[in-house]
Order: structure tokens, then sequence, then C-alpha cells
């Protein structure tokens, strides 16, 4: 990874995200991250169910009796693909408009909100118990309030077809973040493409979709969705991204068996017929821009501070790279680069800290 690395480097030391617009949406969550006891030593000490698998097994044990697991706060935070996607591009230097279930807004995304050049709350946000372990993590969602992002109701808060199609046309990349969740965005999309692609004009900005564990919908659903997204490529560079489960998942709707990573991302590419498709499992990443085939290893932490949001930090850094014109093995770097940060410090990188980062990983401190 040196050679990559010094090569990120090189290419970012000048470059800002200050002259780029963007655009996101459209979900919004209050997420409350959690530990699990395991054993209490007093009112203020325990130690943690550290695997998914040692809360499986413990679940497991009490079937036909029953069991008390206790959930510990540990931190309150702005959550949703699109709000830990923003506030990354924020820091970033991006400047960026929202569009999304945000309520008031909430107190946790005060400061995105505030940073923002735009926010439009379509309505309040959902909310997800995140259940952290050292292996993963397990989302516990109530999601009602999602119900009523509609086409009808982005409309009515966002303004009309010609509105929007002059947002779209003076951005360099727009987002639509959380399909699985938000029930009636295919709806949307396919309004934005019946409405407003008419109205758009020829610069094909970048377009980003990430789906959000697709195991709850129906391959009918995903198939319709698979569609819809690849119809964007009329306006937009369309960039489609998955985790590794993801992938796998989506390439059977298409017939498709799990060839390994690289076999898979590539037949599943050429079924899509889009510009991207990027694929960020735990310890690497991926992704086939314009036909080619790229890869990267990422900088794997055996025990991460803070995990949920990990893949919507990857997709900051390898969005922003995107829109700078950086190589896709850049943006892959830039992308590994951004999470392994995130993961570490529970934070979302600035420009000077990815840089270094990079600096000491490419050093062996990492």
């Amino acid at each position: 990874m040196k050679e990559q690395l010094q090569d990120l480097i090189t290419a970012l030391n000048g470059k800002k995200g200050y002259d780029l617009k963007m655009v996101i949406g459209l979900d919004g969550f209050v997420d409350e991250i959690v530990h699990l006891v395991d054993k209490r030593t007093d009112f203020e000490n325990f130690t943690r169910i550290p695997t998914i698998a040692n809360l499986g097994e413990r679940i497991s044990r009490a079937a036909g009796l029953s069991t008390n697991i206790e959930m510990v706060p540990i931190q309150l935070k702005l959550g949703g693909n699109g709000p830990i996607l923003s506030n990354a591009l924020l820091n970033y230097g991006v400047k960026l408009t929202y569009i999304g279930a945000l309520g008031e807004p909430h107190p946790v995304f005060a400061d995105m909100a505030e940073r923002s050049e735009k926010v439009y709350s379509l309505c309040n946000p959902a909310h997800t118990h995140a259940l952290e372990f050292e292996d993963g993590k397990v989302m516990m969602g109530k999601l009602n309030s999602l119900n009523q992002i509609t086409w009808a109701r982005f409309k009515e808060v966002v303004g009309s077809a010609d509105e929007i199609a002059k947002i779209f046309n003076s951005s360099n990349l727009i987002g639509m973040e959380n399909w699985v969740m938000i029930p009636h965005m295919s709806q949307i999309w396919r309004g934005i493409i019946e409405e407003v692609f008419p109205l758009m004009g020829a610069t094909k900005p970048l377009a980003f979709f990430d789906l959000c564990d697709p195991e709850k919908r129906t391959p009918e659903d995903i198939s319709e969705a698979m569609t819809l997204i690849g119809k964007f490529e009329e306006k937009f560079r369309t960039i489609l991204g998955l985790n590794e489960s993801e992938l796998y998942r989506i390439a059977a709707v298409f017939g498709l068996k799990n060839e390994g990573l690289q076999a898979t991302t590539i037949a599943l590419a050429k079924k899509l017929n889009i510009y991207g498709l990027v694929i960020h499992p735990v310890k690497e990443a991926c992704c086939v821009i314009d036909n080619q085939y790229f890869h990267v290893d990422g900088p794997y932490c055996e025990k991460p501070l803070l995990t949920t949001g990990a893949g919507d930090n990857f997709n900051s850094g390898f969005c922003l790279a995107q829109s700078l014109e950086l190589s896709p093995q850049q943006s892959l770097t830039l992308g590994v680069c951004t999470s392994g940060f995130y993961v570490r410090n529970a934070k979302s990188p600035t420009y000077s800290e990815v840089l270094q980062f990079a600096q000491k990983w490419q050093n062996g401190e990492i």
C-alpha cells in the first residue's frame, strides 16, 4: 500500500473540497450507541458482550425460557446513511445541501445543519439503538416517521421540478441514501426521472446510491430499484456503493453466484451497466469504474472505537475523491483512510487529519 498512499498524499496536497457542491438525502436517525452487559462487577463497572456470536449464543440459551440483557448508553449522535455521509463531507469542506428526516432539526443534527449551505427537513428523524460489538454492529430501528417521505412531500418542501433541476444542475454530486428504510424511495426516484430529468442540462454530475442492507426487501423490490438506479445514468455518472454482504445479495437477484469479491464485483458491474460500483468489505475495498476493476487493502482495526458509520465515512472519502476527479485507485485509498481514521477516533477526519493518517500508515505506524 505504500505506493498507493504516497500517490494519494501527492494528489491531495493543494486540493480542497471548498469548491464542491453536493446534495445528500434522504434519511435521518437519532443513533443511540449502546454496549450490552455480560457481567457486572458493581454499579459502575461491567464487562460487555464482546461479539455478535456471543449475543446470539446468549439469546439461543434463553429459548423456551427468558433472559434480560442490559443496554448501557454510550453516546447519542446523529445517524442514518445520509447524515453521517454529510457530516464527513462537511469536515472535508464541501458546500452541502441536505434533504431528509431531521425534525426541526433535532439537537443531534444542529451542528450539521449549521454548517450546511441549506437544509430541507421532510419529517421527524427515525431512532436506532446501535448495538456495538468488537466484530460489528446490530442496528435496531424505529422507522415509522420515514413513511412520510414521499415524492409529493419532497416537492412540497424543496420546490417544483424546475427548482429541483436547478439544484441538481449546480451540484457536483447528489446522494440518495438508505433506499431500504425509506418505503417510498423508489417512488421518489421515478418522480425525479419523469419530472426532473427533462429539465436538466448535459453536465452529468455524479449520483451516489447506498441501499443499506436490502435483506428485508423482496427480490422484486431490489430488481426494480436496480432498474431505476440504472436510469439515472441518463443524466448522471451513477455510482452504487455496497458492503460485501450487500454485494452477494444483489448479485443473487441477478442470478449471479458468489464467486468471491473480485469476480462477483466485475460480474455485477456488467449487469448494472452504470459508471461505477464500489464495494467496502471490512479489510479491503474495490470498485469497477468505467468497466475497469481496482482494489486496495484497508488499515484493519482489530478493536475499533466505533464502527457505526464506518461505511458512510468510506463513502465520503470515495465520493470526495471522485468529485475532485482523482483516479479510482486514489478514490478507494481515500475511502479506506477516511473509514480507518473514523473507527479509531469515533469521528470523521478533516483534510489535515486524513493526510496525517495516510502518512502514518505509509510509515508503518498504523
